[in-house]
């Protein structure tokens, strides 16, 4: 599977942040090798001592195609059917969907982009091209 164009940079944003790189991809479904599930990332952090770990699974999109909505409507497909997949095989990762903060701007001049976020529960990671940085986790 193709890397999105920003997969690096979040990938070197979560290593800055504190985070583990578990999976490079995450692959779900391995038994079916033809066509398994792929998320981008699988990454895990601790929180605190007196906390378990924290295990996220990460999926970057870049949203170049000239429509948004087009573009949204791939990723939030691609949200839905990875969290289904982690949940059947009972992977313990919160999903998010890493996307620019300059796209996150766009998404909220869209009603519908906005109420698909929350009808869905779409847990964002929000990342900053300039400085490769980890802008903002909205859950």
């Amino acid at each position: 599977m193709a890397k999105d164009i920003y997969h690096n940079l979040v990938k070197a944003a979560l290593i800055a942040d504190g985070w583990t790189i578990t999976h490079d991809p995450l692959r779900i479904f391995q038994e079916e090798e033809k066509d398994p599930v792929e998320i981008d990332l699988g990454a895990e952090k601790i929180i605190a001592a007196e906390k378990e770990n924290r295990r996220i699974a990460v999926e970057v999109k870049s949203f170049l195609n000239p429509s948004l909505i087009y573009d949204f409507h791939q990723a939030l497909g691609q949200y839905i059917n990875y969290r289904l997949a982690m949940e059947l095989e009972n992977e313990a990762r919160v999903l998010y969907l890493a996307v620019s903060s300059d796209v996150f701007k766009d998404f909220q001049e869209k009603k519908l982009i906005r109420a698909s976020l929350a009808t869905n529960d779409v847990k964002l990671l929000l990342f900053d091209e300039e400085t490769e940085n980890i802008a903002q986790w909205i859950e």
